[in-house]
């Protein structure tokens, strides 16, 4: 806005191959408030059953506590938006009804969630998610809940070992992920994700695939369920912080985008 705040914002175009360039584009949804912050949008986009879904991110705040906008559903951010492909509300979204709420959250809680995607067989909705200092996360994305953030989390502060909330366990209240980078163990910074459904890779069908940044290599976990385990890393030694990760709808390959300056698109296929 005029004021140097800015937020997360959800757009509709048509890509004119041609050009190439987006005609006709359209704001369809601001995430509110708009802040003042550079970091933590979140902006990742999936659709479902003919719905839209939207991450927005914490927008970088430290006031770490029960206070905190993740927290509140009086505002977006650190939320998982559910919106119609025109911008409108569903009217069954979890919060509808409440006057407190804002009606577009689907789920809340979240630090910075950078990867979604749908689960091919089941329909699920699954997130990976920054934590602060490690306490990065996989979550499975539930209609109308909390995912902690940050007064239940696996993460430290940022430069110390202090724990940034109390475990998941200790509130029956939030979502605990189903993988997770705790405190101490490094972490991944975990960027976008995508289930495997092609055919080049057989034995990949039904497996996670989620790029990494600072870990600098594309991570597949096998998903049994919620259980999740990972694999061998692929791409380790290439020195690549890997941005996002999708399959070909008909060859199969898996293609990854670098986060650099060149951004190069890389594809994987059998050998």
């Amino acid at each position: 806005d005029g004021e140097s705040r800015s937020t997360t914002a959800l757009g509709r175009g048509r890509l004119d191959r041609e050009g190439p360039r987006l005609r006709d584009f359209e704001r369809l949804h601001a995430a509110e408030p708009f802040v003042r912050s550079s970091g933590h949008f979140g902006s990742r986009v999936t659709f479902r059953d003919g719905d839209v879904y939207v991450t927005v991110g914490d927008r970088q705040s430290k006031a770490f506590g029960p206070e905190h906008d993740s927290q509140s559903l009086g505002n977006e951010l650190g939320t998982t938006l559910r919106l119609r492909p025109d911008g409108s509300v569903p009217e069954d979204n979890p919060f509808v009804d409440r006057p407190d709420a804002r009606d577009a959250i689907y789920s809340y809680g979240h630090r910075n969630a950078q990867g979604m995607t749908v689960h091919p067989e089941t329909g699920a909705l699954w997130q990976s998610e920054f934590g602060e200092r490690d306490g990065d996360e996989i979550n499975v994305v539930e209609r109308g809940a909390n995912y902690g953030w940050p007064v239940a989390d696996n993460s430290c502060e940022y430069g110390t070992d202090e724990p940034v909330g109390v475990a998941h366990g200790e509130r029956p209240d939030v979502v605990a992920p189903v993988y997770g980078w705790p405190c101490g163990s490094g972490g991944f910074p975990p960027a976008g994700a995508t289930f495997y459904d092609g055919v080049a890779f057989p034995e990949w069908r039904g497996d996670l695939f989620v790029g990494g940044l600072a870990s600098q290599y594309l991570a597949r976990f096998a998903v049994d369920g919620r259980d999740v385990e990972e694999r061998a890393p692929l791409l380790a030694d290439r020195d690549w912080r890997v941005r996002a990760v999708a399959v070909g709808p008909e060859s199969g390959h898996l293609y990854v985008a670098v986060d650099a300056e060149d951004a190069p698109v890389v594809r994987l296929r059998p050998a």
